[in-house]
């Protein structure tokens, strides 16, 4: 079943009002204007979900820095390793200790490449040392009299950090603000919280688990491809995952196969609990799976005599992602928008055109029993009719051998 995925994100801007960064938030409905939480933790895990699998980093960001928060367990748990270090600025928040097990956990995050920034920072000699790890630290502006705001700069100007202004709401204290060479600016001055959503589809809470055993056990790669294959939202998920900006890939990954041997094993089961924990029980819509497997099944077998066994890997990809509209209930050009795939794909996704097109029309018409169509597209690719029956009911019979519900 699809459903709704919600963050919210306010402008970090420089001294003449350009876009710097986003502050990601979490929000649990369209309209909230703060969080709802249980704990801080749900929030941070709900907003890097939301960030990394839902609505995806490209169409969130538009290539700006994200801050997010992060309290203590978030810090110490994997899920803070899953945002690529290049697109994130770790806010640390005010209510974590110094302590340290804190200090070691942050020297290994910064050697890992990730930046932090000091939320509401209060200098104190216990929290020196977090000084010394910082990239930004942010002052909050309503909190501090213009004298106190103004030592508390000449103070943390003593180390290699960029400061951030946030809660400026008013003309003067910006300028105030700017006077006191403040790097960065964030508050209703320049702009609210935005509320975002995204459709969502949700990836099958047993397939999830059945596939973090079989990473625990480290099964080939075969195993793995062939659980992603029951599922429609783990493969579009992963993908758009791997296909990130953040991973800096020279090339795109266009196969379930090529994905898994990039990502590894360790962080594809750290990407799948961070799925579970976020996902829940509701499977997505059974009929609607079923013929979204099939059908990139098809375009899989029809593709087998002339294409390569990558192309026939694309090709499955192609059937399966064709049904995405309906799953994300939106037009293929918002959907194309929130997922980066290699231009053939989107040739075929959209236009039904280049090398895929012509196999995801044949299969389209084997769904819709338009035999004329079927007829002219199958002799227009080199098959007969009854070549492609045949590889219909191989398809059929291997999505019922998945065993789905």
């Amino acid at each position: 079943m699809s459903s709704n995925a919600y963050i919210a994100r306010q402008p970090i801007v420089d001294n003449k009002h350009r876009l710097f960064a986003y502050e990601l938030l979490f929000r649990h409905s369209a309209h909230a204007q703060s969080a709802k939480i249980d704990t801080d933790i749900d929030a941070g895990i709900t907003v890097i979900a939301n960030a990394l699998v839902n609505m995806g980093t490209e169409w969130l960001l538009k290539g700006k820095l994200a801050f997010v928060n992060m309290e203590v367990s978030m810090l110490m748990s994997s899920f803070s390793t899953l945002l690529p270090p290049e697109k994130v600025v770790i806010e640390i928040l005010e209510t974590v200790q110094v302590t340290p097990e804190v200090l070691e956990r942050l020297g290994e995050l910064k050697t890992a490449g990730y930046r932090f920034a000091l939320d509401d920072y209060h200098y104190l000699p216990e929290s020196e040392p977090l000084l010394a790890l910082a990239s930004f630290v942010k002052l909050d502006v309503l909190e501090h009299s213009p004298s106190e705001l103004a030592n508390m700069v000449k103070v943390i100007r003593k180390y290699p950090v960029e400061m951030i202004a946030e809660k400026v709401e008013t003309p003067e204290q910006f300028r105030h603000c700017q006077a006191l060479g403040f790097d960065y600016f964030q508050g209703y001055y320049f702009a609210h919280p935005e509320n975002l959503v995204a459709k969502i589809i949700n990836p099958v809470y047993g397939t999830v688990v059945q596939l973090m055993e079989k990473v625990r056990q480290e099964a080939d790669t075969k195993e793995l491809e062939m659980l992603f294959k029951k599922d429609v939202a783990l493969t579009f998920k992963l993908l758009r995952y791997i296909n990130s900006a953040g991973f800096g890939l020279s090339c795109e990954v266009q196969s379930i196969r090529h994905a898994v041997s990039i990502l590894g094993m360790q962080p594809l089961y750290r990407w799948l609990t961070l799925l579970m924990v976020t996902a829940g029980g509701a499977p997505t819509m059974p009929t609607l799976a079923r013929t979204a497997i099939t059908r990139g099944r098809l375009c899989e077998l029809i593709g087998k005599g002339c294409l390569s066994k990558g192309d026939q890997d694309n090709l499955f990809i192609v059937g399966v992602f064709s049904l995405l509209p309906a799953f994300l209930e939106m037009p293929m050009e918002q959907v194309l928008e929130r997922i980066v795939i290699p231009e053939k794909l989107v040739d075929a996704l959209a236009y039904r055109s280049g090398i895929y097109g012509p196999f995801l029309s044949l299969t389209e018409a084997v769904e819709s029993g338009n035999y004329e169509q079927l007829e002219n597209l199958a002799s227009s690719l080199m098959l007969t009719p009854e070549q492609v029956s045949q590889a219909h009911l191989q398809a059929l019979a291997w999505v019922e051998q998945l065993g789905l519900d």
